[in-house]
Order: structure tokens, then C-alpha cells, then sequence
């Protein structure tokens, strides 16, 4: 088998040949060659987390009008490596009445919850972790890890600033999650199957052109997720002086910074997993596992940079506001599309190509049209109770 066509397949059966000609029995030699391409896999991830850092401050220095890292090596690539010294030289302090164990596992949980979300990304057509025919269902259970880890941070710390920034990102997640799941549905709807590589072989049309409604909900579930502007209520330097990991230094601290930077881009590969056809470009992938692995990593690589681009662009809101637009808004469009979905599936599915894209794209813009008109109507009930006990207050003057 050519090493370029299935590169995963050829190395992987080298280093086994490699370890029974040791006298190692088959099966631990298979068990090691796994645990081998895992660390891998970690390994690269972590070499692109620190060049995120980079990417991330120097996009938003451009952003503000600013230069960015550029003293340490050309272009200030060196910088995050200084960073990472830095932290790891700092004092490493623990606060007088934390639950040292639960305190010190959150920073390890925090990073673990994005890294196994990689077992089921499909890189290639031949290179992909873990086939489950429930990857969808995957990313959501194991993506809820990293809330569960900042609810860790947030309760050991022994701060009630901590408990405060905790607190808020449970209620984001509660609230969030149900609208992603639901526009994972559609995904689902179109491949028939919950699969990611299933969904992505099937994406002859991408399926944002089918639903880009859902591809929007999903975005903006996806950044409620990460705890990113406009949603950052976990963090909060007016008020909580920094959040849910104020008592945290060092790498301590750089591994929750770190795993925040990894699951953006992350969610920026899912996105271009479920809406914008993964590691299929024109035929491309079929050339190089490698240019499918550069085709998806690109992809991810703009979700990643919208997400950049929403967090340095909008003011962060209040939490009230948070609920009502999730609440109120976000989950009834959410839950409407994936009826009005399934309902177009199934009869148009028999349809030329052309009718059934028509169709779908046509229903996204009619449930679209008609949230708006709902929020249209609401804020002018809302403007209207506003100004009469305006008037009222003003009246009594």
C-alpha cells in the first residue's frame, strides 16, 4: 500500500511489524501503535495551540489598530513560547480553604474536554480516529466536560467571585446547548446518519446552502459555548475582577487559557464539518490525505477567525438578556427549523437537485422572515411599555 494514499494505515502497520519482530504479543503491539498515534495527535494540537496565541493576538491587533507580538523572532513568532516560560516559571499558589484536588483536576479536565473532541474529526477520508455513528452526540456530551471543569475551578477556588463566574456558565450551558443540539439535528437530517464522516461524504451540496439558518444558530450556540464575547459572562473584570479563575496561576492558568484558544478553533472545524463539507473541496481530497487535512484545517481555521472576529467586534450582554434571546428567540427558531426541515426533507427527497436546494434555502428564509417579524413586533411592545412609564415618572414630576 502507497505510504501517500493511506499514510495512517501504512505507519501504523510498520510500527506493529516493528514490535511483534520484539516478541511483543500482537494484540499489545496493536493497543501501543494506538496509544502512540494518540499522543500524536495531542502533540500536534498543542504545538497548534501555541501558535493560536499567536494568530489570535495578532488578529486582534488589527482589529484595534495595533501591531501585535513582534519582537521575539520574525513577526514575533517566538512570543508565545516566552509566554509559555513565563508561566511555567511562575509561583504556583494554592488559596487557603480550596479543595486542593478538585482545584488542581478542573485545569487538566478543562483541556482533556477539548482534546477528546478530536477522536472523532474526521481529517481525511482515511484518517479519522473513531467512527461512531453518534459523533454528534459525542460533541455535545464531551463538550460539556469543559463546563463541568470551570464549575470545578469555580466552586474549589473558595472565592465567591469564582462561584459567581461558575455559576453563569452553567446557566450558559443549560442554555445553549439545547439550541446546537437541536441544528445538529438538520445535519443529521440531510446525511442520514449522526456520523461525522458520514455527513461529510454526504455533503455533494454544502449543507449551508441547504440551511443557512442553521449554520447561524450553530454558530452562535457554539461561541455561548465557548464563553466567548458576547458571552463571556463566566468572566467579567467589572465585576468579578476576572471569574471563574481568578485564583488561578501560571500553567494552571494558561492550561484554561489554552483550551479555551484549542475548542474556538475546534468549533470552527465542527462547523465546517456539519455545514461546509469537512475535508471535501472539489474533488481535492481524493488527491492527498495531506492537502484533505490542509483543505479542513483551513476551513477551521476561518471558523476560527469569525469567532475572533464576533468576540473583538460585540459588546458583551447581560445575562438577563442572555436567557430572553436564548429562551424567547434562539430555541423556538431552533426547534421550528428542525420541523420545517424534516418536513421539506421528506417531500422534496424524490426532487431534482435544484428543486430540493430551492426549497430548503426558500423555508430558511420564510422562518427566518417571520422570527424577525415576531422580534420586530415584540420590541416595539417593549418600546411602547418603556416610554408610557417614562411618561408616568415624568408626569409625577
Amino acid at each position: 500500500m502507497n505510504f501517500w494514499n493511506d499514510p495512517l494505515k501504512v505507519a501504523a502497520d510498520w510500527l506493529t511489524g516493528i514490535f511483534v519482530g520484539w516478541g511483543m504479543n500482537d494484540v499489545f503491539a496493536q493497543v501501543l501503535v494506538a496509544f502512540l498515534g494518540i499522543l500524536m495527535l495531542i502533540t500536534i494540537l498543542m504545538v497548534v495551540d501555541i501558535f493560536l496565541v499567536w494568530i489570535e493576538r495578532k488578529v486582534v491587533a488589527r482589529f484595534q489598530d495595533r501591531i501585535g507580538p513582534n519582537r521575539l523572532g520574525p513577526f514575533g513568532l517566538i512570543q508565545p513560547f516566552a509566554d509559555i516560560i513565563k508561566l511555567m516559571i511562575k509561583e504556583d499558589t494554592t488559596p487557603d480553604g480550596a479543595d486542593k484536588v478538585v482545584y488542581n483536576l478542573a485545569p487538566m479536565l478543562s483541556m482533556m474536554s477539548v482534546l477528546i473532541l478530536w477522536a472523532v474529526v474526521p481529517l481525511a477520508p482515511v484518517m479519522l480516529g473513531v467512527d461512531l455513528n453518534a459523533g454528534a452526540l459525542f460533541i455535545i456530551a464531551a463538550g460539556s466536560i469543559g463546563t463541568l471543569s470551570i464549575i470545578m475551578a469555580g466552586w474549589s477556588s473558595n472565592n465567591k467571585f469564582s462561584v459567581i463566574g461558575a455559576f453563569r456558565q452553567v446557566a450558559v450551558m443549560v442554555s445553549f446547548e439545547i439550541p446546537m443540539l437541536a441544528t445538529l439535528l438538520i445535519p443529521t437530517i440531510f446525511a442520514g446518519s449522526m456520523g461525522m464522516n458520514a455527513i461529510i461524504q454526504s455533503q455533494d451540496i454544502w449543507f449551508v446552502l441547504l440551511s443557512p439558518l442553521a449554520a447561524l444558530i450553530f454558530l452562535i450556540a457554539a461561541i455561548a459555548e465557548l464563553g466567548r464575547a458576547p458571552f463571556d459572562l463566566a468572566e467579567g473584570e467589572s465585576e468579578l475582577v476576572s471569574g471563574y479563575n481568578i485564583e488561578y496561576s501560571g500553567m494552571k492558568f494558561g492550561m484554561f487559557y489554552a483550551g479555551e484558544l484549542l475548542h474556538a478553533f475546534t468549533f470552527g472545524g465542527f462547523w465546517a464539518i456539519f455545514f461546509f463539507g469537512g475535508y471535501r473541496f472539489f474533488g481535492l481530497e481524493k488527491v492527498s490525505p495531506f492537502l484533505a487535512i490542509a483543505i479542513i484545517l483551513f476551513k477551521a481555521l476561518v471558523g476560527y477567525w469569525v469567532i475572533m472576529w464576533v468576540k473583538y467586534t460585540v459588546m458583551r450582554i447581560r445575562i438577563d438578556q442572555m436567557l430572553a434571546f436564548n429562551w424567547k428567540f434562539l430555541t423556538p427558531v431552533a426547534f421550528v427549523l428542525v420541523m420545517v426541515t424534516a418536513l421539506m426533507n421528506a417531500l422534496l427527497r424524490d426532487a431534482s437537485s435544484w428543486l430540493f436546494i430551492t426549497g430548503m434555502l426558500l423555508s430558511n428564509v420564510i422562518v427566518a422572515w417571520i422570527s424577525l417579524e415576531f422580534v420586530r413586533s415584540a420590541s416595539k411592545k417593549e418600546r411602547e411599555r418603556v416610554e408610557g412609564v417614562k411618561q408616568v415618572v415624568e408626569a409625577h414630576h
